[in-house]
């Protein structure tokens, strides 16, 4: 067969039906994938030599890798549904797959073939995917209804930046986690910025609005993700990420991630209003903003003199707030956008708690009086987490790489009372 009838038959698979699909079920891969090496690497057991180190190519695969196809799942679904544009067709979307599997595979062969190519094969693939992501999104974000939402374009243009800073630091020796930690603040920024357009649906009770056998009338909207606070926060959690790119461990930037901690909790008031918080999905999204304010609560702790290491909060961000918000805005997006409704069995919440737990055992290790416990915290906390992932694709991988079981294709919803039966997404 040649190579554009293979194109061809990708092409027809469902699990290109739309873009949240593929990105998903890698993000869900790649945890375990990219988890279990680095665990390896702690007993000696899998020491590849990477070009930077192992600890940046950990760090950068689950920023750039997991986090970045998780991020093209929700942008590529979310984009269009909000500035009312078209979805994303089968074939860039496959060359957006091939480029993020090919940057993958160019930095865990990178240690294994000569210097030159190196990370080179890695970094081009990895500025490509950007490029394309940004390309394929971008004027919808640009124009008309779109500004709203230019939040979104501006986080992935820094991430795309920082990235680029990151491989440029290991082709001239300097150091490369600086570029990681700023993108872990851009993170941070973009989970509440995602995270304020998801919440009203899901407090509201929005998000099964219409669903067969509910009510007809729509229900009042007692929450609204109000701009003040939520930019308070983002920008407390810019200023502490410029402190500690520009000066690195230091008590000005303890004090910066005490406000941005300060900012956080402050936020937390806008979801305190009553019994609508107590859902499986509000309460992941509203964990997840607990778990920034307490990574940032910790890594001040450290910067200003306390027992205990920076790496316990900011693994409190990415192990914690990332994962958690990933794993939720996954279980949303993942159910209702392939037309069916949400998932109420109590895998969802228990697989939620242990990543929870999982976060918290690797911050304890960044505890001094626990440091003689560090390994097997380590151990534990990577297996764990790693396996909450894993339970997400077993139990998504039929939604997303099998057919729709309606007579709707690409990104649309679920029939709604009332509704004729209609096929194709909305553009």
């Amino acid at each position: 067969m040649t190579t554009t009838g293979v194109i061809g038959r990708l092409q027809t698979l469902p699990v290109l039906m739309c873009g949240f699909r593929p990105f998903f079920l890698l993000t869900a891969a790649s945890a375990p994938l990219l988890m279990l090496p680095w665990l390896l690497s702690w007993h000696g057991v899998w020491v590849p030599g990477m070009p930077g180190g192992t600890l940046a190519w950990h760090g950068h695969e689950l920023i750039f890798g997991m986090i970045s196809a998780a991020i093209a799942g929700f942008a590529l679904t979310a984009v269009p549904e909000f500035t009312q544009t078209r979805f994303i067709t089968q074939r860039p979307l496959l060359v957006l797959v091939l480029l993020w599997v090919l940057a993958r595979l160019g930095y865990a062969l990178a240690g294994f073939w000569p210097a030159m190519p190196g990370l080179w094969p890695a970094a081009l693939c990895n500025s490509l995917f950007w490029l394309g992501l940004l390309w394929q999104l971008g004027p919808s974000l640009w124009r008309g209804n779109g500004r709203k939402h230019i939040s979104f374009l501006l986080s992935m243009s820094s991430l795309a930046l920082l990235q680029a800073g990151f491989f440029i630091a290991v082709f001239t020796q300097q150091d490369p986690l600086i570029w990681l930690r700023a993108a872990t603040g851009i993170v941070m920024m973009l989970i509440i910025v995602a995270t304020s357009r998801v919440s009203m649906v899901v407090m509201n009770g929005l998000i099964e609005e219409g669903k067969p056998g509910q009510p007809t009338t729509p229900p009042a909207i007692p929450y609204l993700a109000r701009p003040p606070r939520r930019n308070l926060a983002i920008f407390a959690i810019g200023i502490c990420t410029l402190c500690e790119f520009a000066l690195g461990y230091d008590l000005i930037t303890g004090w910066t991630a005490l406000a941005a901690m300060a900012a956080m909790f402050n936020l937390l008031n806008d979801w305190h209003t009553g019994r609508m918080l107590f859902t499986r999905w509000a309460l992941m999204l509203y964990g997840s903003y607990w778990l920034i304010a307490l990574g940032y609560g910790l890594m001040a702790a450290a910067w200003l003199g306390a027992g205990v290491m920076p790496s316990a909060g900011r693994h409190l961000l990415m192990a914690g707030a990332m994962g958690l918000s990933v794993l939720a805005i996954m279980a949303l997006v993942g159910r209702i956008h392939t037309g069916r409704w949400l998932d109420y069995r109590p895998w969802l919440p228990l697989t939620a708690l242990a990543l929870v737990l999982a976060a918290a055992l690797r911050a304890m290790a960044g505890v001094v009086p626990l440091m003689n416990w560090m390994q097997p915290l380590l151990l534990l906390a990577g297996i764990l987490w790693a396996g909450c992932f894993c339970v997400y694709l077993l139990r998504a991988w039929p939604v997303l790489a099998g057919p729709r079981d309606d007579d709707q294709s690409g990104c649309a919803e679920p029939h709604r009372q009332g509704q004729a039966p209609h096929s194709g997404c909305r553009h």
